[in-house]
């Protein structure tokens, strides 16, 4: 039985993903593992693609990558990976051979380097935010973090470097997120790690824990969003389970910057405990077949110095069995390597045979058992449960009222956007024009008083006199970001967008380009698919910004005066008939191969607060001004 044919509010159980590459990596790391229990809650307005929840939150998947996965109704018919959890005094050992001298160094000074690291919307750009008091958004669908954004701090004698890096699932090299936080984790070796990991969905979150482990780098976990784990009336003992790996477990909340200052203190223990906390690190057992073949491994790379691979050797081999392309061609720089890559296929042959499932999914059930074993002990079940996001799911991704209401609300955003802002935009308008015009009066003409009156003033004059409608523009999107709703609207627009070859969060960044195109192309960095985040930018231009509208209005007022209404429709249109037709002419010459799923999670409703609303389109339409005047004041 396949996935895709599982009826609403039916569970089942996984046997198995099928598929090859990103596609089937993706689905493993977010949990769709052996065993693993999974429900059907509700279909899209269009039947595609379905909710369904697993490992406790909600995760969108089309019909046509359900139908990849593999359920059984009855979980006896399931053999499910059995956890385990070992302490440094029962773990296999095995040689760390890594670079520490960097760190040490940097242990001499008073500056600490902090990386957070965790989930999409874990919360982890709000703990940033609290803690250095940054402004960079926090995004309420997943990839909204895709940069690095630095901020320090100075806390009791210390100064902290902090680097808020992209929100990623795990640290696999198959999306540019993943590379990003790899390569800066292994290349900038920051002296302590802060794994944020939400509080309300852990299972799935400490997958990326397990693989920070392997590092062996020093780490605080971030237990975020505390107060949301209390309301479900649910018990974590997190210091049992901080015993039983040996990591720091704080409890906070982000928005609040509660537990801040204790996440702060433990990071200074650990800087100056050194190269102590390094080498006591647990180790995760992937039990006999799995370590057998590590092991194995191993032993071809006595005598011969990684140190510039900058990651343990045990590191080192499990990435060599998951067939890691980053680190295959590190390892393709030493003299024998071809002996370790004709060693590491015979070792992947060994384990499939004996465990009849590919390395990449016995480690993945092996770290996933890992925590689940942790959390069996440690945590207690749900005894309330919000029916907020249930109720309203109900009704915005309702077949019948679904679309409509989503068609209200863009309408009322827009009409708010040019409504609102007409009255700010003829204020500077107005002060553009007097700028001009004292220049014009007290200047000889020149090509300085050109340049001045119709290049700056005038030139950088029309970039600024759009602000209010942008700034309205950003209000309402931050609102649907931070709330989760802009994630409901890729959820029932994927079946439309699919229809043209793109990817449901394509529609974001297309409806932010009636705005201005300049954050629309920006924002298609949050699509993972590089196919569909290249079609969206190039098709963007296509869709009429509010910036085109006075050309507009001046074309039909002069040649369609008594259809001006009429004609000025036509035009947008045209625009977005355009933009549909070349994103087919693309997807079906250049951008053919799509793989990435669409497997897009569902995160509860939130109310946004004021500050994180406002801090969002503040921040973006600053980010319009330097863009757009900075080009239009240099050309």
């Amino acid at each position: 039985m396949r996935l895709s044919e599982l009826q609403t509010g039916e569970k089942a159980y996984i046997i198995k993903v099928n598929g090859s590459g990103a596609f089937r990596k993706r689905l493993l790391e977010m949990g769709f593992i052996r065993g693993q229990e999974v429900k059907s809650i509700l279909n899209a307005p269009l039947k595609d693609p379905i909710k369904y929840q697993i490992m406790e939150y909600e995760v969108s998947l089309r019909r046509s990558e359900a139908v990849m996965i593999e359920i059984s109704m009855v979980k006896s018919d399931v053999p499910a990976y059995e956890p385990s959890i070992n302490n440094k005094d029962n773990a296999v050992e095995t040689p760390v051979k890594t670079n520490s001298n960097q760190r040490a160094q940097k242990r001499d000074s008073k500056t600490i380097s902090v990386a957070l690291v965790g989930n999409p919307n874990s919360g982890k750009t709000s703990i940033f935010n609290s803690a250095s008091g940054s402004h960079q958004h926090v995004g309420n669908y997943g990839g909204v973090t895709v940069d690095s954004k630095e901020g320090r701090l100075k806390h009791k004698g210390y100064t902290f470097k902090m680097v808020d890096l992209p929100g990623t699932y795990s640290l696999s090299a198959y999306t540019p997120e993943e590379l990003f936080v790899r390569k800066h984790i292994l290349e900038e070796r920051p002296d302590v790690i802060i794994n944020v990991v939400s509080a309300s969905s852990l299972e799935r979150n400490m997958y990326i824990t397990t693989e920070l482990m392997e590092l062996k780098a020093p780490m605080v976990i971030a237990l975020n969003m505390y107060d949301e784990l209390l309301d479900s009336g649910r018990e974590f003992d997190y210091e049992s389970l901080s015993t039983m790996i040996n990591i720091p477990i704080i409890p906070t909340i982000g928005k609040n910057g509660f537990g801040i200052p204790d996440m702060l203190d433990k990071i200074i223990e650990l800087h100056e405990a050194g190269e102590e906390v390094e080498n006591n690190n647990v180790q995760i057992s992937y039990g006999r077949v799995l370590e057998k073949a590590i092991c194995r491994l191993e032993r071809q790379f006595e005598n011969i110095d990684i140190s510039h691979l900058n990651v343990p050797l045990r590191y080192v081999s499990i990435k060599l069995l998951e067939n890691d392309n980053d680190i295959r061609k590190g390892v393709s720089t030493l003299n024998n390597h071809k002996s370790i890559f004709a060693r590491a296929e015979r070792e992947r042959n060994y384990i499939e045979n004996l465990l009849r499932e590919d390395p990449e999914s016995a480690f993945t059930n092996a770290r996933y058992g890992f925590v689940s074993g942790g959390l069996r002990e440690t945590l207690s079940e749900k005894t309330t449960s919000s029916e907020t996001t249930r109720i309203l799911d109900t009704i915005v991704t309702n077949k019948v009222i679904g679309f409509p209401l989503f068609f209200l609300f863009m309408w009322v955003m827009f009409e708010a956007t040019f409504t609102l802002g007409e009255y700010p935009m003829e204020w500077i308008e107005s002060l553009v024009q007097v700028a001009g015009n004292f220049i014009r009066a007290n200047m000889a003409d020149g090509p300085l008083k050109d340049l001045l009156v119709d290049g700056i003033v005038g030139g950088v004059g029309g970039v600024i006199v759009f602000l209010p409608n942008i700034v309205i523009l950003y209000a309402f999107i931050s609102f649907m970001e931070d709330s989760g709703y802009m994630a409901r609207a890729a959820f029932i627009m994927d079946k439309v967008m699919q229809k043209i070859g793109l990817h449901g969060k394509s529609f974001i960044p297309l409806i932010m380009g009636f705005g201005c195109n300049v954050p629309a192309i920006l924002a298609t960095r949050t699509i993972e698919s590089r196919s569909s985040r290249m079609i969206t930018m190039l098709i963007n231009p296509f869709i009429s910004c509010s910036a085109r509208l006075p050309i507009y209005i001046l074309f039909v007022s002069a040649f369609f005066p008594k259809y001006a209404s009429t004609a000025l429709f036509a035009i947008y249109l045209f625009g977005i008939l355009t933009a549909v037709i070349m994103s087919m002419v693309f997807r079906k010459t250049l951008f053919k191969k799509e793989n990435t799923p669409f497997v897009m999670e569902l995160p509860p409703y939130r109310m946004p607060t004021i500050k994180s609303t406002v801090t969002n389109m503040w921040g973006k339409s600053r980010q319009y001004l330097q863009k757009m005047g900075g080009i239009i004041l240099i050309a």
